[in-house]
């Protein structure tokens, strides 16, 4: 069974994340979610887990299951036994710390801990100024040299009342690109 790992960042867009894992656990793919901190403004981690049956993993447990040397490291064991990455919604903040290389909380210890041997599937989501912002397309075309796949935002009007691009795909475009890296587009 395939194992999809969704790393949340902190974006109105997470709304959007548990009808990601329904279309996904729907076609017997193994979910797992981490959430930023910042994240769980959005979503409702416990109803998630009720819902749908899956672990959802936070950065205090990337605490928690540390005691000392030989335990296993949460942020190694997700990336390891995942077979693909999902960073749905990838927020502006979180964008730039992964061009940077920065691992301050559990989500970005996965990805830079994450083999990019394996596929990794990047879904930005921010205001339309934001991802207009000169800085954004160097950070995009970074994270596509490592070899991730960008699904693009799309043009709407945003939570803010703003319109234009910035807003993360649609479920159905998300679904759709998981189960083709996966090898499984006609399930």
């Amino acid at each position: 069974m395939p194992h999809v790992l969704i790393a949340c960042s902190a974006s109105v867009a997470a709304i959007k994340i548990p009808a990601i894992i329904s279309e996904l656990t729907k076609k017997n793919i193994r979910t797992t979610l981490v959430v930023s901190e910042q994240s769980k403004h959005f979503i409702d981690i416990e109803k998630i887990k009720k819902d749908y049956q899956i672990d959802v993993f936070t950065d205090q447990d990337e605490w928690n299951t540390w005691n000392g040397r030989g335990d296993p490291v949460l942020h190694i064991e997700l990336s390891k036994n995942a077979d693909l990455l999902v960073l749905a919604p990838l927020s502006a903040n979180t964008m730039a710390k992964i061009n940077s290389g920065i691992c301050d909380n559990l989500l970005t210890c996965i990805v830079r801990a994450w083999n990019v041997s394996k596929p990794v599937l990047f879904c930005p989501a921010m205001n339309t100024q934001m991802w207009n912002h000169p800085i954004t397309k160097v950070q995009v075309d970074k994270l596509v040299s490592w070899g991730y796949c960008q699904i693009p935002p799309i043009v709407k009007t945003l939570m803010c009342g703003d319109h234009g691009v910035g807003a993360m795909a649609e479920v159905e475009t998300i679904v759709t690109q998981i189960l083709k890296e996966l090898n499984l587009s006609n399930f």
